[in-house]
């Protein structure tokens, strides 16, 4: 556990992603990235207005999961999803992308484009200084995926040094 201030916090919960069309972003998500669908929930009701901050909302949530990280696919039924379609700025507040780890950009690219996520060709980069191949996609509803090829364990983040061995 981590110690904050006086607050501990026990682990990361899950990240809540919304989504246009619950069973379309659900199919992108598990079969183009390998997440594993863990539980439904149809919401709505005095909490979750005041916990959200939406009058009348229903929303349905499909939690998956991968590598211990969770997400959260909210469609939001009432008042339905605010804002445009698209990639949005990474220099905009907030949730920027997921990033994943993958043996072959060329493979995960396909399957990505193959489950209706898109893929943003100008962002390809090998990097020199890290030994790194890398490209952003994008989920159905246009949210960034990094999708990023390395050589080494994939727990080691790029540019980090590897953990010293234990003699």
């Amino acid at each position: 556990m981590l110690r904050c201030f006086a607050v501990t916090v026990q682990r990361l919960s899950h990240i809540g992603i919304c989504v246009t069309d619950v069973e379309r972003s659900l199919a992108f998500y598990r079969d183009a990235l390998g997440f594993v669908e863990r539980l439904r929930l149809d919401v709505d009701g005095e909490d979750p207005e005041r916990l959200i901050g939406l009058p009348g909302v229903r929303v349905r949530a499909v939690f998956l999961e991968r590598d211990g990280t969770c997400i959260e696919l909210l469609k939001f039924e009432v008042p339905g999803e605010s804002g445009g379609p698209g990639p949005r700025p990474m220099n905009q507040p907030g949730l920027t992308h997921l990033s994943l780890r993958v043996e072959s950009l060329d493979a995960a690219i396909a399957a990505v484009t193959a489950q209706g996520g898109g893929s943003l060709p100008a962002s390809r980069i090998a990097s020199r200084r890290f030994g790194t191949a890398a490209i952003f996609v994008t989920d159905p509803d246009g949210l960034r995926i990094e999708l990023l090829e390395a050589p080494g364990d994939p727990a080691v983040l790029p540019g980090e040094a590897p953990a010293p061995r234990e003699s």
